[in-house]
């Protein structure tokens, strides 16, 4: 599926988000990581996919921005960023714009192991 920008940016646009800069700034990391990251709307909220899905935000949190890497490929990344041990799916939170640039080089590393694991295995 192509990258959706134009969907997701109107989407962004009626975004009512007390994290909203915060999400726009997480889009731009994963999409930076590779232009063959794509985005799409899923769930209401915006998806990120390379080959199938990647990460999803949930957007019901309004006290933090709240990233869920959903693929089975996530379990065998080690990063202290990811929270929870799910078989399939992995969390990260970010409570501010600092914790946002704190946390880049360690969600760049993430989507570029998810990338190459997928490339690898799938």
């Amino acid at each position: 599926m192509k990258r959706s920008k134009q969907n997701v940016d109107e989407f962004m646009e009626r975004l009512d988000h007390p994290f909203k800069a915060e999400i726009e700034a997480i889009r731009e990391i994963l999409l930076g990581v590779s232009p063959c990251v794509t985005e799409q709307i899923k769930w209401n909220a915006p998806s990120f996919r390379y080959r199938d899905t990647i990460a999803t935000f949930n957007l019901h949190a309004q006290d933090y921005v709240h990233l869920v890497f959903h693929n089975p490929f996530i379990a065998g990344i080690r990063n202290t960023i990811l929270e929870g041990h799910y078989p399939d799916r992995r969390m990260v939170y970010f409570s501010d714009m600092g914790e946002v640039y704190a946390k880049k080089p360690a969600l760049e590393r993430v989507v570029m192991e998810l990338i190459a694991q997928m490339d690898r295995l799938g």
